[in-house]
């Protein structure tokens, strides 16, 4: 009943600073896997016509099969 997506690990390249008027975050999966997935994300800041790559994420995540998010409490309430 659910899964659970959890980080294994975590690597995070600030490289430059936030200034902006908007931030896009675009994700993609690198490599998929029984166990593990990796994952990437670059953000962008964009000030008006130009866009300048400010962090880039590098994540391997798994899925923990019928492992409900939320605490057993917090799932009787949302089931009513």
């Amino acid at each position: 009943e659910g899964s659970a997506p959890l980080t294994v690990e975590l690597k995070i390249n600030l490289m430059s600073p936030a200034v902006g008027e908007r931030f896009v975050a675009r994700g993609r999966v690198l490599r998929p896997g029984r166990t593990l997935t990796i994952v990437e994300v670059d953000v962008d800041a964009e000030q008006g016509a130009e866009t300048k790559l400010i962090a880039r994420m590098l994540a391997t995540m798994i899925c923990l099969e019928n492992t409900p998010d939320a605490p057993q409490e917090a799932q009787k309430d949302a089931r009513g």
